[in-house]
């Protein structure tokens, strides 16, 4: 069933577990991702975001997001993540999101809580959530960019949050985008903070190549929405790879179906890692 994101996370809160962001691509992914959160009676978010739209149109992806989730058997928000456009960001909206995100990392923290408030008033309108995000999270969504990280100040979360009333944030703890180059040193002291010092539900962006251990302590620590992509990308060049080196492929349907399986896996192993299994 499709459901607001705000809700999803205000249960999280309650329960002391993360949810799994999903980012996908096409409709094999959104079936693998589904799959996993119906076997493991899980709630999900699938997300897309606005530099991903170049391969993935949002006309033509989108109403097929939002078809899954009120198809699903569990409840799925459908999240436009990294939005930087209100021209996108309302077509998201238009199509049927029930979240989206306004990523203002990179403009001077006031301009960021004030655009962001922009947003949150259009988004009111449909009945949807907002994220957004401070401080800045290292590498870029699509790779194209190695930006460096900035973590967030907890005093500017505070003010963030007093200021706006965003639905969820995102905040830099020396996490990154992609792939890591080496393992990542996160920032809990940060967290910590942040989490003492404000009630909105967090989110972890970069989750890729975090480890286990680190992805329950962020999940126990304020952390309530966590963004998972380029470990699903990953993970279906994977099964087609290995499907095509096994001979298991004899057609298009073969090929269709190792992608499929390819994005169940890795939603099926970091909804367990995250807790989230019988939460629906």
């Amino acid at each position: 069933m499709l459901v607001n994101m705000r809700d999803l996370l205000s249960d999280a809160q309650k329960g002391n577990y993360a949810v799994g962001s999903f980012s996908v691509a096409n409709m094999e992914m959104v079936l693998g991702v589904i799959k996993a959160a119906e076997e493991l009676n899980a709630p999900i978010i699938l997300q897309i975001a606005e530099v991903r739209l170049k391969q993935s149109p949002l006309e033509i992806i989108g109403p097929l997001m939002v078809a899954a989730a009120k198809n699903a058997k569990v409840p799925v928000a459908v999240h436009f993540d990294h939005g930087k456009t209100v021209e996108k960001i309302t077509q998201a909206l238009e199509t049927g999101f029930t979240s989206v995100m306004f990523d203002g990392s990179h403009l001077p923290l006031d301009e960021n809580i004030e655009f962001t408030k922009k947003i949150i008033e259009i988004a009111r309108k449909y009945d949807a959530s907002v994220e957004a995000e401070i401080g800045c999270v290292g590498g870029s969504e699509d790779g194209s960019e190695d930006i460096a990280i900035n973590c967030t100040k907890p005093e500017d979360a505070v003010k963030f949050e007093n200021e706006t009333g965003v639905d969820a944030l995102a905040i830099a703890i020396g996490n990154a985008h992609g792939n890591y180059k080496s393992t990542p040193k996160l920032r809990f002291d940060i967290l910590s903070e942040v989490e003492q010092k404000t009630h909105t539900p967090l989110v972890l962006h970069g989750g890729t190549g975090i480890s286990p251990n680190d992805f329950v302590r962020c999940s126990k620590t304020g952390i309530k929405k966590i963004n998972i992509a380029t470990a699903t990308f990953d993970r279906v060049e994977q099964s087609v790879r290995s499907a095509y080196e096994s001979g298991s492929i004899n057609g298009y349907y073969d090929l269709q179906g190792a992608e499929v399986e390819g994005a169940y896996q890795s939603a099926k192993k970091h909804i367990l890692i995250f807790a989230t299994d019988n939460k629906a």
